[in-house]
Formats: C-alpha cells, sequence, structure tokens
C-alpha cells in the first residue's frame, strides 16, 4: 500500500515539508509506503473549463505545465492521498487550488474512495479555513477523510519551528497512524468480499426554472 502526499508550499523544505515528512515517517513505520511530491516549483494555471480531459480515454489535462498529468498517473496506483499547503490570506496557496482545480476535474475517477486527508501549516491564523477548502475537494469526489486527534495543522515561521510545535507533529503522527488503519481497514474488506460502492451515473441540476 502506497500514500502520495503532495507538497504545496513554493518553498521545498520548510514548514509543510516538515509536517509532511512526520506524516511519510509514521506511516512508514506502520510497513505504508510513502513518496513526496513536491507541487509548487512553479506556477501552475488554473483550470480553463474547455472539458478536453473529459473526451480522451487517459483522463489527462490538456495543459502539459505544473506536472498535474504526472501526478495523475501516480495517483493510479496510490491507496491514499495527504495535500499539504502552507496558508496564504487564510486560503491554501494559490499553486495548490490551482493544481487541484485540474487533478480533480481530470483525474478524480482515479481517486474516488481512496482515504484522504489535508495538512496545512501556518505562522498563526487561517488554518482551519484552508483545511475546509482542501477538504471540498474530497468529498465532492467519495474520498473518505481520514482524522487526528486535533485539525490537521502546524504553527511556525520555519522548519525549527514546527519541529518544537509539539501537538501539531503530534497531530501529524496519529493522522499517520489513524491512515494506516484505514487503508488497512479497506485492503481486510477487499479480502473478505466487500467491494466499493458501484455509485450511480451522476445527476447535474441547476437553480434556474
Amino acid at each position: 500500500m502506497k500514500v502520495l502526499l503532495l507538497n504545496g508550499s513554493p518553498h521545498k523544505n520548510k514548514c509543510t515539508f516538515t509536517a509532511l515528512s512526520i506524516v511519510a515517517d509514521q506511516l512508514q513505520a506502520n510497513g505504508i509506503d510513502t513518496e513526496i511530491v513536491h507541487i509548487a516549483a512553479k506556477p501552475v494555471r488554473g483550470c480553463s473549463g474547455c472539458g478536453s480531459c473529459r473526451k480522451n480515454d487517459k483522463k489527462r489535462c490538456i495543459y502539459l505545465d505544473g506536472g498535474v498529468n504526472e501526478v495523475i498517473d501516480k495517483l493510479e496506483s496510490a491507496d491514499g492521498l495527504i495535500v499539504g499547503s502552507p496558508v496564504y490570506y487564510a486560503s491554501p496557496n494559490g499553486t495548490v487550488l490551482s493544481f487541484l482545480d485540474r487533478m480533480f476535474y481530470a483525474g478524480g475517477s482515479y481517486m474516488s474512495n481512496k482515504p484522504a486527508a489535508a495538512v496545512v501549516s501556518a505562522r498563526r491564523a487561517g488554518t482551519t479555513a484552508s483545511l475546509d477548502a482542501i477538504n471540498k475537494y474530497f468529498t465532492i469526489n467519495r474520498m473518505p477523510i481520514v482524522s487526528s486527534n486535533y485539525w490537521n495543522m502546524v504553527h511556525g515561521s520555519t522548519a525549527e519551528d514546527v519541529l518544537k510545535d509539539e501537538e501539531g507533529c503530534q497531530t501529524m503522527r496519529i493522522l499517520a497512524d489513524q491512515m494506516a488503519w484505514m487503508l488497512k481497514c479497506i485492503e481486510a474488506g477487499k479480502q473478505a468480499g466487500i467491494e466499493v460502492p458501484a455509485g450511480e451515473p451522476k445527476i447535474a441540476t441547476n437553480f434556474i426554472r
């Protein structure tokens, strides 16, 4: 089993990466493989709503910038997903939102029913709003959200500050334990013959009468 962790900070080895690394280390201690992918090295264009990704069999974005399709490739075989982001103006990093817009619109079918979690880092505030924004991607795609003993956040201005946030670090470790437990439960269910829900064809309505 493997969990893919997306680092949405433009600062590759800073606060968000530190939090994700704690999660990854604890997942590995539980026998779960991990991979951290840095998705914010360069600006990522937003989704244009062109719909081209829905017209090709591979379900990939027509735009090739930002590594979106490469991550979708990895998500095909991953069993769980964790998205990490710093807090910018009480919201996830704009690059993260653009990346997730395109990733979920094009490749959402590869993520349905896979456990997921959001992790955010901030100097001070805006964390719960940022968690809520990321979690919405999961809940629209039938992904069970993995929780911890507190909201999945760490605080600090540097990686060293994050490591001093004892409660935040514990939250990351327990999040990893919960993710590992859920993945093992899902695998045990499959072995017992319990399949994921088949779902229904999407009904899309609007508010115009």
